[in-house]
């Protein structure tokens, strides 16, 4: 028990309690926004949204072209302020006109795409402009990470859902899915608007930097493809279900019934995001690392059994809280809870320990190779079992993923691969 109480002091001395607390303000937040929509929206005007929301989702990571992610894993190795100043810049300005880049890629293709839902064409159009946004607040949360700042880093999330639940609240109201589909668009937009000011970074300052090569650009790309890959795989069920059940309720039914169960994932992000510096910074020390890992995979463990256990005997009660239809997708719904445990276990910690060692291209092949399979599983068990197929396959892949990052990662670290970097 010591080490899991060294592990939680080290946590909180980086800021990490605000963190958490900053992200289960958020959840709650996200909760309420959600539940708020679907008492303001019907479902099958909802869903029609929603699919279109979350094709824009999965390529929401790899905007800029991934350059924020280089940012986080080379600014962290950088030891200047003025280095990182620099980067920061670059990936600024470079990563606003690959985002434009990729909106023209969307609003071309779009038009050659026949969707079955109305209105899809036009939505996603629209929704694609969020990805600037999103993109510049990435980048200023990132900046705040590197810069020590987790105090105001936690305060990005609070703001950011606060301003989301406000305008879904008010734009619902008034002008139904559409108001929606603005409020997705106008948050991130005023998010970023209300940080300006609270950004330490000078824009016009050019310092040439050594690290800004082809490994930078590449491991970007990687990391933000895996992104990509990985969003996609809890996109892709919300997508093929559209898809091959032809219903947009059963669209809304899935994704309402998944919302608690992915939204565990905050907690192996708060960590990831107090120490992902941290144990950058620290990679080459062996000794610091084993540490790291074995008290993440204690605490995680004890979450993972308490979290299947308080879900398991009070799924009725909970899912009544959206709408008491909801009960009958109870198996599914534990199913989900079952495979997030494999995430919060495993993937979570040692995707990033990839990501942190400059193997970002291996999360990728990982997570192509499930995308793969969940697509060819998807399309035999939707048909067959409804939306308890998609969760099953989900839950599969969380936990296989999981366990093959680990052993991926073990075998290039204790191979002395971290000295190739």
């Amino acid at each position: 028990m010591n080490l899991l109480k060294s592990y939680i002091q080290n946590f909180v001395s980086r800021a990490g309690n605000y963190i958490l607390s900053a992200s289960i303000i958020s959840r709650l937040l996200s909760f309420l926004a959600s539940w708020i929509t679907l008492q303001l929206i019907p479902n099958k005007e909802l869903g029609i949204v929603l699919f279109s929301y979350n094709i824009i989702l999965f390529i929401i990571p790899i905007g800029g072209f991934g350059l924020h992610q280089s940012l986080l894993r080379y600014g962290a190795l950088l030891k200047t302020s003025e280095e990182k100043n620099s980067l920061f810049r670059f990936t600024f300005f470079k990563g606003i006109w690959a985002t434009c880049i990729l909106i023209l890629i969307i609003l071309i293709g779009s038009f050659f795409i026949d969707f079955k839902f109305e209105n899809t064409k036009n939505y996603l159009a629209f929704l694609s402009l969020i990805l600037i946004p999103m993109y510049v607040f990435e980048l200023m949360k990132i900046q705040f990470r590197l810069q020590n700042k987790n105090k105001l880093f936690a305060l990005t999330e609070v703001v950011f859902f606060s301003i989301l639940t406000l305008t879904i609240l008010v734009l619902s109201y008034y002008f139904k899915e559409k108001g929606y589909a603005i409020a997705l668009v106008l948050t991130p937009i005023l998010s970023v608007l209300f940080f300006v000011k609270k950004i330490k970074a000078d824009l016009v300052f050019k310092e040439k930097l050594s690290i800004i090569n082809r490994k930078f650009w590449s491991y970007g790309i990687f990391a933000s493809l895996s992104n990509v890959v990985t969003q996609l795989l809890f996109v892709i069920d919300i997508l093929l279900i559209g898809i091959l059940l032809n219903d947009a309720e059963m669209v809304t039914n899935y994704k309402y019934i998944s919302l608690i169960p992915l939204s565990l994932l905050f907690l192996p992000r708060t960590f990831i995001n107090t120490d992902f510096v941290v144990f950058t910074e620290n990679i080459y020390n062996k000794k610091y690392i084993v540490k790291y890992i074995k008290s993440y995979l204690l605490l995680f463990s004890i979450l993972s059994i308490g979290f299947c256990l308080f879900f398991g005997l009070f799924a009725d009660t909970i899912l009544s809280l959206f709408d008491v239809t909801f009960i009958q997708y109870k198996t599914s719904f534990i199913i989900l809870v079952f495979g997030v445990s494999g995430i919060l276990i495993f993937r979570g910690l040692f995707g990033n320990l990839l990501s942190s060692i400059g193997k970002a291209h291996v999360n990728f092949y990982i997570t192509s190779m499930a995308l793969l399979f969940n697509v060819v599983s998807n399309y035999y068990l939707i048909p067959k079992y409804g939306i308890k197929g998609a969760a099953i396959t989900s839950a599969l892949l969380m936990w296989i993923t999981g366990i093959v990052s680990a052993f991926i990662f073990w075998k290039l670290y204790n191979n002395h691969f971290l000295n190739r970097i």
